[in-house]
């Protein structure tokens, strides 16, 4: 874990954290972990019981149920001081939660928002995680976005329970909001949200160096059959260059990379809810 991401000037009231891990809901966890493995050079284990993968600076976890579902998401605290203002947030807010160990943390909260999508937030077991046998091709897993129904009431959780961060938001012509980012670190956004249809797991993303290491991972997808499914292109919220893919359940994933890093002062922004928004060297997908 890089925790030079912890080194950041905000306030004690507001969240320091990193995304750690994902748990992923499939129907076949063995042939996703196998596409992990081969796509993104995870060591395949199980971890207490449970089938996972392991690589330098990223973690999944594959459980068994609904295919393109969030089993949960797991953040990694600073230490012991951060976990112990996070609970005192959450229990000001009156908001439940769970304490114990859980698998990759020693200790940890966990709380559910108002869709019922579960967060871990936990001080890590292992501060140095595996490397892959080949470390050539760096992407740390940095964000994970949701597709909400009703994603006012969830950006209210991330901001008030969590202490979460607003960096962006996206605004229909109307003023409605479609998709917020938030920040837990000094990165632009380590989770965001999009006014959906249904409530969905939208993506994950991995962080990788420059625009050299896109080409790299492009041409080793390319490599293994695996085409991209949208990009290269640019985000304008972030200013990140980006590469889609589909696994085999069909969950989109992003390898991203010289996404904006910021002051915690930095004023919120605003979007048009529009193709250049999502892509300014052309098309962009407008889920919401």
């Amino acid at each position: 874990m890089d925790r030079s991401l912890f080194k950041t000037d905000r306030p004690s009231d507001t969240l320091t954290a990193t995304l750690h891990h994902l748990a992923l809901g499939t129907p076949d966890p063995t042939t996703l972990a196998a596409f992990y493995q081969d796509a993104l050079g995870y060591d395949i284990a199980a971890t207490e019981g449970i089938l996972g993968g392991t690589a330098q600076d990223r973690a999944l976890l594959f459980v068994e149920g609904k295919a393109k579902t969030l089993a949960w998401a797991g953040y990694a605290v600073p230490d012991a001081d951060e976990l112990a203002r996070l609970r005192a947030r959450i229990d000001a807010a009156g908001w439940p939660r769970n304490d114990g160990p859980r698998p990759h943390f020693t200790d940890c909260v966990t709380v559910c928002d108002p869709d019922g999508n579960e967060f871990r937030f936990g001080i890590v077991a292992d501060a140095d995680p595996p490397r892959t046998k080949d470390a050539s091709r760096p992407a740390r897993i940095q964000h994970v976005v949701m597709g909400s129904q009703n994603p006012r009431r969830i950006l209210s959780f991330f901001l008030d329970v969590l202490g979460f961060t607003l960096s962006d938001n996206v605004l229909a012509p109307d003023g409605d909001v479609r998709t917020s980012f938030l920040r837990c670190s000094r990165e632009h956004h380590s989770f965001a949200l999009f006014k959906a249809p249904d409530n969905r797991l939208d993506h994950h993303c991995y962080e990788a160096t420059d625009w050299n290491a896109i080409r790299d991972w492009s041409d080793h997808l390319a490599e293994r059959h695996i085409r991209l499914q949208w990009g290269p292109g640019r985000h304008g919220p972030g200013n990140n260059l980006f590469i889609f893919i589909h696994d085999p359940d069909g969950n989109w994933v992003e390898i991203s990379a010289e996404l904006e890093v910021v002051t915690h002062d930095r004023p919120v922004g605003e979007w048009p809810h529009a193709e250049r928004t999502l892509n300014s060297w052309g098309q962009g997908l407008l889920r919401s």
